[in-house]
């Protein structure tokens, strides 16, 4: 069977969060759940990185702007992840070739990421932190959740993943406005810490 399905709903997911990804797909390879995961990602030492990098990013990714910070570190790391995760993958089945393999990961986490990162933005020009906490959450869950699905049903997870991802790519076009407005905001906060720094303390 080609693994291509569980390459990219692993890219999708890896746009999401990279390091539930490989958690995941390592637990599930190292408890015999799943033969189709290389043994490079089922590596305790891996395992134990993915974990505590996992747990930093369910706490930051829960604060409002952090998150976007988080977000634009990760612009480079998430698709790298997507198509290294791909490119194992694919050298573990052999039924795809693993450059192959890589560029469908890493598009698809690329994408995906642009999803994330731009509807986190969106949500940052509201002032309340629950929205920012509700989305974390439900990020995590369906991280979670498709990832496991893809075990068994790796098909079908792939179509879901795709669904979410267009949908996801036509929500992002109408919240350009409420992105553009965050960036006017960060960029008017610089502005005012640059001006106060450089007027200094008041005279004693």
């Amino acid at each position: 069977m080609s693994v291509l399905p569980l390459v990219f709903t692993s890219g999708w997911a890896s746009g999401i969060n990279a390091y539930a990804v490989v958690l995941l797909l390592g637990v599930f390879g190292a408890t015999g759940v799943s033969d189709e995961v290389p043994e490079s990602l089922q590596r305790p030492d891996v395992l134990i990185a993915a974990g505590v990098l996992f747990l930093c990013e369910a706490v930051a990714d829960k604060i409002p702007y952090v998150d976007s910070a988080w977000d634009s570190v990760h612009t480079v790391i998430r698709p790298v992840s997507g198509a290294v995760v791909g490119a194992l993958l694919a050298g573990q089945s052999g039924s795809l070739p693993d450059l192959a393999a890589g560029a469908v990961g890493g598009s698809t986490a690329l994408a995906s990421h642009a999803v994330k990162a731009g509807t986190r933005m969106a949500v940052n020009t509201s002032p309340e932190p629950l929205s920012n906490v509700v989305l974390s959450v439900a990020e995590d869950l369906g991280v979670g959740g498709i990832i496991s699905f893809a075990m068994f049903y790796p098909e079908a997870a792939a179509v879901i993943a795709g669904v979410l991802l267009l949908l996801g790519l036509f929500l992002l076009f109408f919240l350009v406005s409420r992105i553009r407005r965050f960036l006017r905001r960060r960029a008017l906060r610089r502005e005012e810490k640059r001006l106060a720094g450089r007027s200094g303390p008041p005279p004693g």
